[in-house]
């Protein structure tokens, strides 16, 4: 049986309000499981870094941006790059994925994101996506980006592209959270588009809370199971496809309407690590966290 309801993650992994809201997405996806069918649709915010240095960007402004965004919770590193990057040849990446693999479409973007945000990797070149998707157990990097060149991928990314560029009219623009860069209302990253399988259709554009998403899917389908928050963060962490961050943890584990606590989760996570069920890894002037081996 298909799930009740299909959610289109519009997004870019060169995006800090997408990557800001991992912990908000990864609330849902503990909460409601495989109730929930998730896939990407990919913006290509700038088709190579000649876009970013048109518009007057520059790595260390960029770097200062991120400690804006820290107050989300999730790892930035400020070391700026030694240039501007763009983000198409990585969306055609993770269109690469959907199409070799559909279950390695979100661990590939996940690995861009986080080359994007935790490293000074350049994720518009072939070295740099390589390197990033090493950390995806069970992908082959070399044959993926391979794959980006061939025809299919480039189908399949201008019609992500052309999909998330019909935002004029929608709820999304009225709240003011759609733009136009390139000639078109699009929907910004990371909007959230859910669909039930009876064809209503509800939005919750760009950056929102935890709340909103919650409000759209009760209102969409109040028989689904809502998993009360983790407990255990090593059943946490094996309920994902990759490892978290202490804020994505204190977010799962958060009661409802309360404040994620990152010391909680962390404490829970020093004590996991101590008995050997998990392992830390420092990124960004953060913490991922890994399940590990049984």
């Amino acid at each position: 049986m298909s799930a009740p309801l299909s959610v289109t993650h519009v997004t870019d992994p060169g995006c800090p309000w997408a990557y800001s809201a991992a912990p908000h997405h990864a609330v849902l996806q503990w909460r409601y499981g495989d109730q929930l069918a998730w896939q990407l649709a990919v913006i290509g915010l700038a088709e190579d870094a000649a876009a970013y240095d048109a518009r007057g960007y520059a790595p260390a402004s960029g770097a200062r941006g991120y400690l804006k965004f820290r107050r989300f919770g999730m790892p930035f590193d400020t070391q700026p790059r030694e240039r501007n990057i763009g983000t198409g040849r990585a969306c055609r990446a993770i269109v690469a994925a959907r199409l070799s693999d559909p279950a390695a479409e979100l661990p590939v973007f996940r690995a861009l994101q986080l080359a994007r945000f935790t490293t000074t990797t350049l994720f518009d070149t072939d070295e740099g996506i390589r390197a990033a998707l090493a950390r995806v157990p069970g992908v082959d990097a070399g044959a993926l980006v391979a794959a980006i060149d061939d025809p299919a991928t480039e189908d399949a990314y201008q019609a992500d592209r052309a999909a998330v560029r019909t935002a004029a009219g929608s709820p999304t623009e009225f709240q003011g959270k759609a733009a136009n860069t390139d000639g078109a209302v699009r929907y910004t990253a990371p909007s959230l588009i859910f669909a039930h399988r009876d064809g209503r259709t509800l939005e919750a554009g760009g950056y929102q809370p935890v709340e909103a998403y919650d409000v759209v899917i009760a209102n969409l389908d109040p028989t689904l199971d809502r998993r009360p928050p983790g407990e255990d963060v090593r059943e946490i962490l094996a309920a994902f496809p990759y490892p978290l961050t202490t804020h994505e943890v204190a977010a799962v584990m958060a009661p409802h309407l309360t404040p994620p606590d990152d010391r909680a989760a962390e404490d829970a996570l020093i004590g996991a690590a101590g008995d050997g069920a998990v392992r830390r890894e420092s990124i960004g002037g953060g913490e991922l966290w890994h399940l590990a081996a049984a």
